[in-house]
């Protein structure tokens, strides 16, 4: 539920350099009846400042009243604790072979990290509701293929818990986890969990906070918006390439199926999130119809 906000009381907490406070109240306005859903991925993950400012910005949106879902991913954590284990990883297409002993690791990393993050959140002033596989499980998964184990696709999303976490003011922090028909946990990717999420909730945003400035063009130059159909032709025509291809697809899945923008940024940058949110200029690259 929106709360409004004076100028005064936003002055409190706005940082230096956010985008100009002036215009702040107009932006709420903007996304006061909406949805934002922000995947927090890549190797953002790993720096801790990093990980302070995020955390600083959604505590931010939170006081200003606006629907934020974080959904996080965990990959470099979770590679980092299947090392120190010495478990090795099989990967088939970039998709990491998920057997037993490699499931359970991912979900205890990934319920770790949702716990920080919430925690992190509550420390700060916002309440955050965990949502995964051992508690709140809002995503129900089938297998994505049988050679990969426990990894699966989104089957269905119970937005029931998320609406009522947003109804009381909540942040739903969504860790990329799903169970299936046999309560048994499936990894799902990142950015597929996010996709899935938004567009069951209609979004207003789909936000991907990764490593990359953007999407780029063939020179290299950052595009600053850009349509579907455009977006599939980089692949196309090779121009985007590799990790890139998957979250593209996502994107371009998202706009055609509800959302109504796909915002791929940079989360290294500070307080890329408010830049996207609260000015025309934006920040990254801005996926829509």
């Amino acid at each position: 539920m929106l709360k409004k906000i004076s100028l005064e009381e936003i002055k409190k907490f706005w940082p230096e350099k956010a985008p100009d406070i002036n215009n702040v109240q107009k932006y709420v306005s903007k996304y006061e009846k909406e949805k934002i859903v922000i995947k927090y991925g890549g190797n953002v993950l790993i720096d801790r400042k990093v990980f302070d400012n995020f955390i600083s910005d959604i505590n931010i949106l939170n006081k200003l009243g606006l629907s934020i879902i974080v959904v996080h991913g965990g990959g470099p954590r979770i590679k980092r604790e299947l090392d120190k284990k010495k478990i090795v990883s099989k990967f088939i297409n970039g998709l990491r072979v998920t057997d037993k002993n490699i499931i359970d690791t991912v979900e205890e990393v990934l319920i770790d990290f949702n716990n920080d993050i919430a925690s992190s959140l509550k420390k700060v002033g916002s309440h955050a509701s965990s949502f995964h596989t051992k508690r709140s499980n809002v995503i129900e998964v089938k297998p994505e293929r049988e050679e990969l184990g426990f990894v699966g696709v989104p089957k269905n999303v119970n937005i029931g818990l998320i609406e009522n976490a947003l109804s009381k003011n909540e942040i739903p922090i969504i860790a990329p986890l799903g169970l299936d028909k046999n309560n048994q946990a499936f990894n799902i990717n990142g950015d597929t969990a996010a996709n899935a999420i938004a567009k069951k909730l209609k979004a207003r945003r789909l936000i991907l906070m990764t490593n990359v400035e953007g999407v780029y063009d063939d020179k290299k130059n950052l595009i600053s918006e850009i349509k579907p159909y455009d977006l599939e032709n980089l692949i196309k025509w090779k121009i985007v390439e590799g990790g890139m291809i998957p979250k593209i697809e996502n994107c371009v899945d998202a706009v055609e199926n509800g959302v109504k923008g796909v915002v791929i940024l940079d989360g290294r940058k500070p307080h890329s999130i408010l830049h996207e949110i609260f000015s025309d200029k934006g920040a990254g690259t801005l996926i829509r119809k």
